[in-house]
């Protein structure tokens, strides 16, 4: 049984991570920043531990981390998007999307190193997105801040590597969470045409990939697409 912590898991690919590595069996901790009902539903479901926390915060990283104790995964899902012309986004949102988006994987894994370390073992899985490996026309911010999650793990991996701690990415596609919600059916139906595998995907999708990371002894520095071939 391994623990496993995962940011952002009150709702969406978080929701469904917990949901799936608790049916496995393990110890499973989600951090989330503000949507009480949801996790509480979902820890009531799972029986996973919910902590309320910003993960754009280093103390409040520092305090959750020390509820949890050791660890084996640590699954950092947590993210925000702006969607909107580059001309139009402020300095405060290019600072909170970073802050999240980025630096709230800096506070995790810092976290989750003395733990890591002690048993020169581990495993780290980032989500970045399909618009971090190509981008996407306004969604610039996004789409740096999820490329930055992409050469983060690329750069962890090699430095974390020669003391047993692997680091993964999965970069999603079109998932049909809550982000997608403002979009129109007919738009989602194009997106679905224009993907090979004609559908968008859900959470599912990318907890079953996030759970072969975790379990994948020999993968490290690897950006899996989550995408049903819409970016290769």
């Amino acid at each position: 049984m391994a623990t496993v912590v995962i940011t952002g898991g009150s709702r969406g690919i978080g929701a469904a991570a917990v949901r799936l590595f608790a049916a496995q069996g393990d110890r499973v901790f989600f951090l989330y920043a503000a949507d009480h009902a949801s996790a509480r539903a979902v820890a009531a479901e799972t029986g996973a531990t919910a902590i309320c926390c910003d993960v754009s915060r280093e103390d409040a990283v520092s305090s959750a981390f020390r509820q949890i104790g050791d660890l084996d995964v640590l699954i950092c899902n947590a993210g925000i998007m702006h969607f909107g012309l580059m001309s139009q986004i402020t300095g405060e949102e290019w600072d909170r999307l970073f802050a999240v988006n980025v630096k709230g994987i800096y506070h995790c894994v810092n976290a989750a190193m003395p733990a890591f370390l002690n048993r020169q073992r581990g495993c780290v899985i980032t989500v970045s997105s399909m618009w971090g490996q190509v981008g996407a026309s306004c969604e610039a911010a996004y789409s740096a801040t999820k490329g930055a999650v992409i050469a983060l793990t690329k750069a962890l991996a090699k430095e974390l590597g020669p003391s047993g701690i692997r680091v993964n990415c999965v970069a999603p596609g079109v998932i049909l969470t809550d982000m997608c919600a403002g979009l129109e059916p007919e738009i989602l139906e194009q997106l679905a045409q224009e993907t090979p595998l004609e559908r968008n995907g859900t959470p599912e999708d990318v907890a079953q990939t996030m759970l072969y990371l975790a379990r994948a002894p020999f993968v490290t520095g690897q950006v899996v697409g989550v995408s049903g071939g819409y970016v290769m």
